[in-house]
């Protein structure tokens, strides 16, 4: 059973209000706004004179066991929501496996479920673990990218991504944050990039919540669970009203939805459940057999919706 072994995170301490970001990201003062009152948005963390590589290095070297335990690492994943980060050759990854001594794991990136790539590396990261062969053998999954340019900074409408880093040692078996059940579903018909096709994204917007509450009931089926048996659910902080409507349509207090880090840090791409799994773990928020669900959404190459359920 795949579980997590240690997580850490890198949170860079510049903090942008969202009004100073307004002019380069075209915005109006009425959509600042609406960014701020209606979706919950305030600060964004950021990292001006960082590249790639420095988000990766930092999440990585957070992870206090990994020195004493680099020789147990077989594969090191990034997970990507933007498919092209770097112009080739760079390859920011091979860099940081060289830099931390782990160039004898495979490295490789995920990508192509946007935003909800993160869940899929972890997914990928156990099954390879499954089929290695050694007990005792590591993966390193890494999230975090660059908000390089304006489409990597601005979901029209919805959204405004951060460059917060994580990093996470993944392995089969263990007895703490074991991953009970993981369920995505893809729908093709939302392939469109951000802001060409106004219509389809209304569209997916109305059916944001129906499609991730369908994904989370089933993850939470497949572990054998009712909802009222999660104990807190780690969002995707892409805004908090998605999540208000999402609670409604379930039915899930949305007290139990850790939505603190939405107003002071932004989207961070694929890094936000790690970033709020580190903030639930801070504050005592998951207690041993507690049972709690991680949630995101990905929209790009179409839509994918996921859900994973870990029992601490």
């Amino acid at each position: 059973m795949t579980a997590l072994e240690a997580v850490a995170v890198y949170l860079p301490e510049q903090r942008i209000p969202i009004e100073d970001l307004a002019d380069g990201l075209g915005l109006s003062p009425m959509q600042v706004k609406v960014f701020k009152r209606y979706h919950g948005l305030g600060t964004v963390c950021l990292d001006s004179d960082g590249t790639l590589l420095d988000l990766l290095l930092s999440a990585a070297a957070a992870l206090g066991v990994l020195p004493g335990r680099r020789h147990q690492v077989r594969y090191v994943l990034h997970a990507r929501s933007v498919p092209v980060a770097v112009p080739y050759p760079l390859n920011p990854l091979h860099e940081m496996c060289r830099l931390l001594g782990l160039g004898h794991a495979i490295a490789f990136t995920v990508t192509h479920q946007a935003c909800a790539t993160g869940l899929l590396a972890i997914d990928i990261a156990g099954r390879l673990l499954a089929t290695g062969g050694e007990p005792d053998a590591l993966a390193l999954v890494l999230a975090g990218e660059k908000a390089f340019t304006r489409s990597a900074q601005l979901l029209p409408d919805t959204s405004i991504f951060a460059e917060g880093a994580s990093a996470c040692l993944v392995r089969n078996g263990g007895q703490r944050d074991r991953l009970l059940a993981y369920t995505a579903r893809t729908r093709g018909e939302f392939d469109a990039r951000p802001g060409e096709q106004p219509e389809l994204a209304l569209r997916f917007q109305r059916e944001f919540p129906a499609t991730l509450a369908e994904v989370i009931r089933a993850a939470v089926a497949q572990a054998g669970l009712r909802l009222d048996d999660i104990s807190l659910i780690l969002p995707h902080n892409v805004n908090k009203v998605s999540w208000r409507q999402l609670c409604r349509t379930i039915n899930f207090p949305i007290e139990r939805v850790l939505l603190d880090n939405v107003p002071v840090l932004g989207h961070s791409f694929c890094a936000d459940a790690f970033i709020n799994y580190q903030t639930a773990a801070q504050r005592g928020l998951l207690r041993p057999g507690d049972r709690y669900l991680v949630a995101a959404a990905g929209a790009g190459l179409g839509a994918t919706f996921s859900a994973m359920v870990f029992e601490h």
